[in-house]
């Protein structure tokens, strides 16, 4: 039973400010609204707010010898779903916020992202390979809805023929199926959904404000319908909480015509470590103890193996428990590993004015 201490609908417990980057420590100036919270008690409910910044470039690159993709575009910081053991929460870090609470609640918009994403492959040097969305932060989380920011890049990459892949926790996805579906006859498109559970209690808990089990199901049968390129990514697996799910998620999705699954176990790095112990302790203190003892089993002793290539594959006696039954339920059910071959040949870059080049 979930601690009477939580902070419901919030996967964060606290709000503390991160500390790796020397910034000095914030003192109290004599201002009233230092004292604003002991007097009149904490904040009722915690309101999520948005602010809009105008970056100049949209792609990001990487040389991560372990990951599959070179690029990615994130159409927004910091991520409503609230998800406690999300590693995008450190970024918060970078610009003196929480990497708790602040990121869940404080969120930054790019509304010019698909202009700059038009700029950045009109560029005559430009070479197209598949373009990552949602590696950092949700494409799909709830403002979305009022932004259509992932929309208008999708828009951009249909009309200039260029790959993207997909990852999320939403089906909001579905509400894009039109250009998706477009997309995947030209095999410019593959999409990944995330299902850590089968548990909609556990879930609110663990990821608070995505949408449940039942609908990403949902999502995943849609898409795999519609004939997009689909994958269900079973991530994370958390040991002595969600891996009992493990052979049920890939049953299901199986049976709904996914393509292809995957897991990847849990990973804490910097101030994700403090904030999933702190979670733990709130909503599971009977075997708090246990789970980060698997964890650093699998890990090399610590919470958090950064290193390449171990990171996203753990050693030792659980890892390869975890790993053989990933296997043999995949086996049972039809289901392998598939990596979505698309088509780069087909990008036709725009003229900068917004003009496409015919020749």
């Amino acid at each position: 039973m979930a601690s009477q201490s939580a902070l419901r609908g919030r996967g964060a417990q606290s709000g503390a400010v991160p500390q790796r980057f020397g910034l000095a420590d914030r003192q109290a100036d004599g201002d009233w609204r230092d004292a604003m919270e002991a007097l009149d008690g904490p904040p009722v409910k915690l309101r999520t707010t948005v602010t809009e910044e105008h970056p100049k470039t949209i792609l990001s690159f990487n040389q991560s010898p372990d990951i599959a993709f070179d690029r990615s575009v994130n159409a927004y910081r910091g991520c409503e779903h609230g998800c406690v053991y999300c590693f995008a929460r450190p970024t918060h870090a970078f610009h003196d916020l929480s990497p708790g609470l602040d990121f869940e609640t404080k969120l930054f918009a790019k509304p010019d992202a698909a202009r700059l994403l038009r700029e950045t492959l009109a560029r005559p040097k430009y070479v197209p390979r598949p373009i990552a969305m949602g590696t950092n932060t949700d494409p799909y989380q709830p403002i979305e809805n009022r932004y259509r920011i992932t929309r208008a890049l999708l828009e951009v990459c249909l009309e200039t023929r260029h790959p993207v892949t997909i990852t999320t926790k939403s089906d909001r996805v579905l509400r894009d199926l039109d250009l998706l579906t477009r997309m995947a006859r030209l095999r410019l498109v593959a999409v990944a959904i995330s299902v850590t559970s089968l548990d909609p209690v556990l879930s609110g808990r663990l990821e608070p404000r995505a949408p449940s089990p039942a609908k990403r199901l949902a999502a995943l049968g849609r898409l795999a319908e519609a004939g997009i390129p689909t994958h269900c990514s079973i991530s994370p697996v958390i040991p002595a909480i969600t891996d009992e799910f493990l052979e049920q998620i890939i049953a299901r999705v199986a049976a709904l015509g996914v393509q292809s699954c995957g897991w990847i176990p849990l990973r804490l790095p910097h101030e994700v470590a403090p904030l999933f112990r702190e979670w733990l302790a709130v909503h599971y203190p009977d075997r708090a103890g246990k789970v980060m003892s698997i964890v650093r089993s699998i890990r090399n002793g610590r919470d958090n193996d950064p290193g390449y290539f171990t990171r996203f594959k753990p050693g030792g006696v659980w890892a390869d428990l975890l790993r053989a039954r990933f296997r043999l339920a995949c086996r049972r059910a039809g289901l392998q590993r598939i990596s979505f071959e698309l088509d780069c040949a087909r990008f036709r870059r725009p003229e900068r004015n917004g003009q496409m080049i015919l020749l």
